[in-house]
């Protein structure tokens, strides 16, 4: 409501009816001088205005005009003027003398104040009228709108499988040494163990997880293998915890659908949908210390769902609201901008649930998950095709273990391996995926180029602990 701008009364404008007296400044014609016996009246003219007797000689103002020896009983009146309308609007308003006041100057400034503060009030009170009725009206108008509908959804839905899920997918907010960040989680079981991505805790001082529900609590680090971007975290004294089921890797096809759910640049739980797009995926990542001791191979599952830096951890879900895959990494336009953990660009990868797992079992009974090996030492600077076996291993012993899984199949140095079941291998860092997608003890048949002939090799996968 706008303040109410106080003025002053406006001021009266003063004027006299024609036919009274005046002082010969105001409007009006002065009234004739009243009669005496035996005296010839003769009545004023206001100068420029034309006597009523054409005869008369003009009047003059030092002599009077009452019978000699007889003193004029009024004084001498002024010469009359015209009357006059005052025009508030002219270029030099009138000044008029009232009878015992000082004269009041009346200009245009104020009257176009005092017009414009009618205005204003005017104004105000027609809005606030105005608002009044707007809102009378408001409550009156009814747009359409569709009726209440049932809220539930179809459990194959991205809605239904949300619904199902949520309640056991945590975020996680990591502080250590060299600063903090944010992951995702889910639980595994009523114990509290809660499955992520090693990367998320690594180098932890205070793991703080919150559920879905805004509880937040504190977790302990259970154990982690970076070379497999896998980590467990346990809390405690939380009821009502709601596991996750697991599903099976080995049944997922390229262009099942897929949802997401992290948080995304710490936005918890924030569900995304997608299909697979691709199975056994070769993915390295990591490797931010220089010595290869941080790099996870992951054999991954492939998804044009959306995945941002926070959603590292978290589930990849089928239809049936089962864990088929646990998020990992995204690639970005190109591997610097992958570093850079720049925005989703639909190319994200997930640990197949198989792996993940194994590895978390083992990592819940004994702090350490161990790793698939064939004892060879890879000859990583090598530019051709497949991965070839060195000629010397680390610290200058043999590139092929005595007595290991590859000495016992028939492995030499310098062979060449090209396929792993029958797969095809382009690289070192491929074949240290596709052995790490098996477990320890698991048999393979290795395609080995020996002096331009291809032969076939079985090997059982020994173990080593991983870091």
């Amino acid at each position: 409501m706008a303040d109410r701008q106080q003025t002053d009364p406006a001021p009266q404008w003063w004027s006299r009816p024609e036919g009274t007296a005046g002082d010969g400044r105001g409007e009006g014609v002065p009234a004739p001088r009243p009669e005496t016996g035996g005296e010839d009246h003769v009545q004023d003219a206001a100068p420029g205005v034309s006597d009523l007797t054409p005869d008369a000689p003009a009047a003059d103002p030092d002599v009077s005009t009452s019978a000699p020896g007889v003193s004029d009983p009024t004084p001498s009146a002024p010469a009359a003027v015209p009357a006059v309308r005052y025009d508030p609007w002219g270029a030099e308003p009138l000044q008029v003398v009232d009878r015992g006041r000082t004269p009041r100057g009346i200009r245009l400034w104020q009257v176009v104040a005092i017009s414009l503060g009618t205005a204003l009030l005017a104004g105000s009170v027609g809005g606030y009228l105005g608002v009044l009725a707007e809102r009378r009206s408001s409550t009156r108008l009814e747009l359409p709108q569709a009726a209440a509908a049932d809220r539930g959804r179809a459990p194959e839905s991205v809605a239904g499988i949300a619904a199902t899920a949520l309640p056991g997918v945590v975020t996680l907010h990591v502080r250590g040494t060299k600063g903090s960040g944010t992951g995702t989680g889910f639980v595994l079981d009523q114990q509290g163990h809660i499955l992520t991505n090693s990367h998320v805790v690594a180098d932890s001082q205070e793991i703080t997880v919150t559920f879905s529900t805004g509880e937040s609590v504190t977790a302990q680090l259970v154990g982690r293998d970076s070379g497999y971007d896998l980590a467990v975290v346990k809390v405690g004294g939380v009821r009502g915890l709601q596991p996750l089921s697991l599903g099976n890797s080995e049944n997922v096809k390229v262009g099942d659908p897929v949802v997401a759910i992290g948080a995304p640049f710490d936005l918890s739980n924030t569900v995304t949908a997608g299909i697979i797009s691709a199975t056994g995926r070769p993915v390295t990542a990591g490797g931010d210390k220089g010595d290869g001791s941080d790099i996870s191979y992951v054999d991954a599952l492939q998804t044009d769902a959306p995945i941002n830096p926070g959603n590292s951890g978290g589930p990849l879900l089928d239809a049936k609201a089962h864990v088929v895959g646990i998020n990992s990494a995204i690639r970005g336009a190109d591997k610097e901008d992958a570093t850079r953990q720049g925005g989703s660009i639909g190319l994200g990868f997930a640990i197949p649930v198989n792996q993940g797992k194994r590895v978390a079992e083992e990592l819940i009974r004994t702090g350490r998950a161990t790793h698939p090996v064939i004892g060879v030492t890879l000859d990583m600077d090598y530019s051709g095709d497949g991965a070839r076996v060195g000629d010397k291993g680390e610290d200058g012993k043999p590139s092929v273990v005595a007595d290991g899984p590859g000495a016992r199949a028939g492995i030499r140095a310098g062979d060449v391996i090209t396929k792993v079941d029958g797969q095809r291998v382009r690289g070192g860092d491929e074949l240290i995926i596709k052995i790490r997608a098996h477990r320890p003890g698991d048999p393979l048949d290795l395609t080995v180029l020996r002096g331009g002939r291809e032969s076939t090799l079985k090997v059982v996968l020994g173990s080593a602990n991983g870091s």
